[in-house]
C-alpha cells in the first residue's frame, strides 16, 4: 500500500482514522529553514473537525508532535517525523454496519484488493489521513516562504450557489470558507437545510498560488500541472481538476484562449499559470470539484460482505459538505508539489 509522494521533497503518511494516531515522515527538507511547532499547528487547526456546526463534530485537538528533524526552530536536514494522536475516535458508531459496504466509500474496493475486515471509519481511506498531508504542507510552506510564494484555497461554490466576487481575506474568516460576502448567507442556509435533511452536498474550491517563479516543472511527463493534478486528485473527495479556463477552453478559440504577452506580463490567465508543463510566473489557478460527503443518514441500498442486499443508514459525526476542510488540504498538496518542483529545479541551470 503506497503512501509516498515526491522525488526530492518526499512525504510518507501513516496511521488510521481509529488507530493510535496519524502522521507523516518528510525526507529531503534542507537544513536551516525556520520551522516551529506553532507554524505547523496553525495549519492543522484550519482543517480540524468540531470547529462549527457545518463540519464533523468529532472533537479532536489535532495536537502535533515533532519527533525528529527540527531543533531550536530550525530544520536539521534529516527526516522530519510528525504525529497527531487520535483522542476522540468512536469505533462503536460503526459496530452496527461493520459487515456492510458503505455506498460512496472505498470499503468495497479495499475489501476486494486487500481482503481485510472493514475498518471503523474507513482506516487509511478516511479523510482523517489528510491531517498528515496538512502537517507536511506546513513544512513545505516553510520551505517556500523565503520565495514569497503564497497559497490560498477557498470555497467557490456549494451546490448551485456560486461566488461572483472573490475576497480571499473574507474566505479565511468564514466557517465555510466562502469567497463572496454577498452569497455567504445563501451558502449557510443551503447547508443548514442539507444538514437537517441528513444528506450532503458537493461544491467547487479554488486554489491560487501567487508569486511562483517561472521555470518550475518539466516539459514532458513531470509537467508541473501533471504533478499538481496527481497530488490534488489523491485527495479522496476530489473528483475533477481544472487549470485556468479548464473545460471552458473547449468552447474557446485560440485568439481568445491564448494569454497575450506584454512587457509587463500576461494580459489574461487562461493557462492557469502553467504553459508546456512549466510555470510562467503568473498565478497558478486551479479549481477542484469536491464530491458530496458519502456518509449520510438517509437509508441507502448496499450489500454485506457475503454479497447479500441490505439497507443501511450511517449515523455518527460527518460533514454535510467537505469543501471548507478540503481547502487547507488542497493548499498543502499544492505546497508539497511546488516544494518538490523547486528543489528539482535547483539541480538545473536556469536563467
Amino acid at each position: 500500500m503506497s503512501s509516498r509522494l515526491g522525488q526530492l521533497f518526499q512525504i510518507s503518511t501513516f496511521g488510521e482514522s481509529h488507530g493510535i494516531g496519524v502522521g507523516v515522515i518528510i525526507d529531503g527538507m534542507p537544513s536551516g529553514i525556520d520551522l516551529d511547532i506553532a507554524w505547523i499547528q496553525k495549519e492543522l487547526d484550519r482543517r480540524r473537525p468540531g470547529t462549527s456546526k457545518w463540519v464533523s463534530q468529532r472533537q479532536e485537538t489535532d495536537t502535533v508532535e515533532i519527533l525528529s528533524g527540527v531543533a531550536n526552530g530550525k530544520t536539521l536536514g534529516s527526516p522530519i517525523a510528525l504525529v497527531v494522536r487520535n483522542k476522540d475516535a468512536r469505533s462503536k458508531d460503526y459496530e452496527s454496519i461493520a459487515h456492510l459496504f458503505r455506498p460512496g466509500h472505498a470499503d468495497y474496493c479495499y475489501f476486494k484488493k486487500y481482503g481485510l475486515t472493514l475498518q471503523p471509519g474507513g482506516g487509511r481511506s478516511s479523510g482523517r489521513e489528510t491531517l498528515a498531508r496538512v502537517a507536511a504542507g506546513a513544512v513545505a510552506k516553510a520551505l517556500l516562504a523565503p520565495l514569497n510564494i503564497v497559497i490560498q484555497a477557498y470555497t467557490l461554490s456549494i451546490g448551485d450557489i456560486r461566488a461572483e466576487y472573490i475576497d480571499p481575506d473574507f474566505a479565511e474568516t468564514h466557517p465555510l470558507r466562502c469567497a463572496d460576502p454577498e452569497i455567504a448567507d445563501k451558502m449557510v442556509e443551503l447547508l443548514d437545510d442539507i444538514r437537517q435533511s441528513g444528506d450532503s452536498i458537493g461544491g467547487i474550491i479554488q486554489v491560487a498560488a501567487e508569486n511562483v517563479p517561472a521555470g518550475l516543472g518539466e516539459p514532458v511527463f513531470n509537467k508541473l500541472d501533471a504533478m499538481l493534478a496527481m497530488g490534488l486528485m489523491s485527495i479522496g473527495a476530489v473528483k475533477g481538476v481544472e487549470f485556468g479556463a479548464g473545460f471552458k477552453a473547449a468552447q474557446m478559440r485560440g485568439s481568445e484562449h491564448n494569454d497575450s504577452i506584454t512587457p509587463h506580463g500576461f494580459e489574461s490567465n487562461n493557462s492557469g499559470g502553467i504553459l508546456g508543463g512549466i510555470s510562467n510566473g503568473d498565478t497558478i489557478s486551479i479549481q477542484l470539484a469536491i464530491k458530496p460527503t458519502p456518509s449520510i443518514s438517509i437509508p441507502q441500498p448496499t450489500i454485506n460482505i457475503e454479497g447479500n442486499p441490505e439497507m443501511m443508514s450511517i449515523n455518527g459525526r460527518h460533514d454535510p459538505c467537505i469543501c471548507s476542510r478540503i481547502c487547507p488540504v488542497a493548499e498543502a498538496m499544492t505546497a508539497i508539489v511546488l516544494a518538490d518542483a523547486f528543489l528539482l529545479n535547483q539541480r538545473q541551470s536556469v536563467r
